[in-house]
């Protein structure tokens, strides 16, 4: 029976950073509604707020700071979490008041921290929860993470100090987890992890079991065995180690999409060595190239670095250079910006913020007219696309070549034919712009469930 002594609590939720935060929240949102506790939309009404930090750069730790300072004034009941929670010192420091300071991935702490200052309200036993748990994203795609932590050491980034060393979930859990998000409505499964194609390593790919047969704990089993639940499957955080060729054969294959986000960050080999980076950009060219020859409808995306200590007008050109040869897809490129604790802001030469400006507008310029070029390719081709949203006028969706949140998106005049987000439609690419395509809705695909091979077609 419920115990109705206790009241119902509210608790407001902000969750800010990367996709694994959004998962951490996830976490959190589904165990607080598991435990019966009501998520508030407003402070007001919350009993207290609980904030997903990010502290990877410089932007992000004052986004989070901003964060936590309007929910103190607006709440005053204030627990934070997340990357930024690892440096409890700075938050504590700025916010003396808040309740408790936890470190990223932290469920039960967090869940500890709750249950101290307001008990759950009901029996966890109860059924609250929807199918899939509680989701930040739309319910036809859904994050999951693969891993915990990082054990590259780049000198620009922190990672590895907020969230640990490499810690891979076991390849049966995730299978699992899939197949209940599957379950739920699910059409298309985001993996994400900070060094995805790293996982299984710490485990030394130690076997598992899903559905009673063995499997390594590894990137390209769990791949595959996720290309078979019959749904899209997209790879995020991709280090561009050799066994990437086997993954992109298994695109070629139709088991997971054609889409590769391979962080490279730059590609001046004196640059990308003081960043302890992998540091041959004629490699990865050669690399690109046989991708491409292996899956011919593969979408490359990456960020770079502009700006980076030392980086000489030579490394520049050698980076527009690079732009220029690979055609990448879809880039993203940021100006460097110091970290707190990471090694690079020891290395000398830092370059003036205008000069970081410049080169940051030169090369998103470069990139510009390269997309700009892709997406007119697209012209005319007939694609399978997922139905993000819908409005009076206007359908918004993507196909296998934008991801969710990050890419373009593909825009078609709304008709009459009803249609809901989550369905899969084929579309024609009729126009384009800069970043985003335009199609006209042919028909909806009659086996939406099934269709996860992406062949454009002329």
């Amino acid at each position: 029976m419920i115990d109705t002594i206790h009241k119902i609590h509210k608790i407001g939720f902000i969750s800010l950073g990367c996709p694994k935060a959004t998962v951490d929240s996830e976490r959190i949102l589904t165990q607080l509604r598991a435990e019966g506790y009501l998520i508030s939309a407003s402070y007001e009404e919350a009993d207290l707020v609980v904030v997903n930090t990010c502290g990877f750069i410089e932007a992000a730790v004052t986004e989070s700071l901003d964060a936590i300072g309007e929910a103190l004034a607006n709440n005053g009941q204030v627990i934070v979490t997340g990357c930024l929670g690892a440096q409890s010192d700075v938050v504590k420091a700025t916010f003396p008041e808040v309740l408790a300071v936890t470190g990223p991935a932290a469920l039960t702490e967090v869940m500890a921290i709750i249950h101290a200052q307001l008990p759950p309200p009901s029996d966890p036993r109860l059924d609250l929860l929807p199918p899939g748990g509680i989701k930040l994203t739309p319910r036809h795609y859904a994050y999951l993470k693969i891993a915990e932590g990082c054990n590259q050491q780049c000198s620009f980034c922190i990672i590895p100090q907020l969230r640990g060393p490499l810690i891979s979930r076991p390849i049966g859990e995730i299978l699992t987890e899939a197949e209940q998000l599957v379950s739920a409505g699910v059409k298309e499964l985001l993996i994400v992890s900070q060094d995805t194609a790293a996982y299984g390593v710490d485990t030394r790919y130690r076997l598992d079991f899903w559905q009673g047969r063995p499997l390594k704990t590894r990137i390209t089993e769990l791949s595959r065995a996720l290309g078979q639940l019959g749904i899209w499957v997209r790879l995020h955080y991709v280090y561009p180690y050799p066994h990437v060729d086997q993954l992109v054969e298994l695109m070629a294959e139709g088991l997971i999409l054609p889409y590769l986000d391979v962080p490279l960050q730059h590609s001046s080999p004196a640059i990308l060595q003081a960043m302890r980076r992998p540091a041959n950009s004629d490699n990865l060219l050669r690399r690109l190239d046989h991708w491409r020859s292996i899956c011919p409808e593969l979408t490359v995306r990456s960020t770079f670095i502009v700006g980076f200590p030392g980086e000489t007008a030579a490394d520049f050109e050698h980076l527009l250079a690079f732009i220029q040869a690979a055609r990448l897809d879809r880039v993203g490129a940021f100006t460097y910006s110091p970290i707190a604790g990471a090694a690079a802001n020891h290395l000398p030469g830092a370059i003036p913020e205008e000069i970081k400006e410049e080169r940051l507008s030169r090369l998103m310029s470069t990139q510009s007219a390269i997309s700009a070029q892709k997406l007119q390719a697209r012209m005319g081709q007939t694609v399978t696309v997922l139905i993000d949203e819908i409005t009076p006028t206007t359908i918004y969706a993507h196909s296998a070549a934008e991801a969710p949140e990050i890419d373009g998106v593909i825009i078609i005049e709304a008709q009459a034919k009803q249609l809901s987000p989550g369905e899969f439609i084929q579309a024609k690419i009729i126009d384009a712009d800069e970043h985003d395509l335009y199609a006209k809705n042919l028909a909806t695909h009659p086996r939406h469930h099934q269709h996860h091979r992406v062949k454009a077609q002329k």
